[in-house]
């Protein structure tokens, strides 16, 4: 059963975790709507915004991120799609503060309930990391509501062992030690491989969660092929050659046996924190029309 215990360290740590998010949304000036569905999970919260004459999508943020965050990291989206972004159930933001198991299929099942709930038989879905493998275990629940996915550098298809990324701890200590931005840095630099890579969105959005919710540490565990297998529609895997976390080599490997449909790239040089180019971005928004 899911838990119902506060994501926040306290009444003021989720006051400054809200208050970033709706800077941010201020940040990106789009016309936007608030919109909630009501999940046997928790409620859930969802950024509605675009022209309602484009085709609509559903997306997932990173974890420990909030939708705010992503809709400025992927505002190329917004000119050419009507956006259901969602705030991830547990996660920093609006949204129920349940915590779901990164091991079972809960998230594919919330997912598949935002979408009915929303009031689509089906939708084209995009999700990065933490997100992309919520959307993965989506794909294994409710594979008949999901015409088309985007999977960016993803979770839950070929995880690296834990111990890939341990050179993380130790500044991740220190950084909860002294409350130090340099440390705080060089804790999220193997992800980014160099600091140019870290905007100060990231900064701000990373370093808000750490300090102020109880992050997510565990990333959506892998599915069995069986499961990945039931999914047949059209999907694009973007895996980052350098990822610490979800390493190309494995997740577009695995992808090609399990998906023989899936469109496969590589982001070459790249870490999971990375820039996408502009023929990248249009490759997304081709995968989702």
């Amino acid at each position: 059963m899911p838990k119902h215990k506060s994501i926040y360290r306290s009444a003021k740590a989720k006051k400054a975790v809200l208050e970033l998010y709706d800077k941010q949304m201020k940040e990106l000036n789009i016309p936007f709507k608030d919109i909630h569905v009501e999940t046997l999970f928790g409620k859930t919260h969802l950024i509605e915004c675009g022209e309602s004459d484009k085709p609509p999508l559903l997306v997932f943020h990173g974890g420990n991120a909030t939708t705010a965050y992503n809709l400025k990291y992927c505002d190329f989206l917004l000119p050419h799609f009507h956006i259901y972004a969602v705030d991830t159930i547990g996660h920093p933001g609006k949204s129920a503060e349940t915590s779901l198991s990164p091991f079972n299929q809960d998230y594919g099942k919330w997912a598949g309930e935002v979408i009915k709930k929303l009031g689509y038989e089906h939708i084209s879905c995009f999700g990065g990391s933490f997100g992309a493998g919520i959307l993965v275990k989506a794909m294994c629940t409710v594979p008949e509501r999901i015409s088309k996915s985007v999977l960016l550098v993803p979770s839950a298809i070929k995880n690296a062992p834990s111990i890939k990324s341990i050179n993380m701890m130790f500044p991740m200590c220190m950084y909860y030690l002294t409350h130090k931005e340099k440390w705080f840095v060089k804790c999220i630099l193997p992800m980014a491989l160099k600091k140019e890579a870290i905007s100060n969105d990231i900064l701000l959005t990373a370093k808000c969660s750490i300090d102020n919710a109880k992050v997510k540490s565990i990333m959506p565990q892998n599915e069995r092929e069986e499961q990945l297998r039931k999914y047949k529609n059209p999907v694009l895997v973007m895996a980052a050659e350098k990822d610490c976390l979800f390493p190309a080599a494995g997740v577009l490997q695995r992808s090609r046996k399990v998906w023989p449909q899936s469109c496969c790239y590589l982001l070459q040089g790249r870490g999971h924190i990375h820039e996408l180019s502009r023929k990248e971005k249009q490759m997304i928004i081709k995968g989702l029309k």
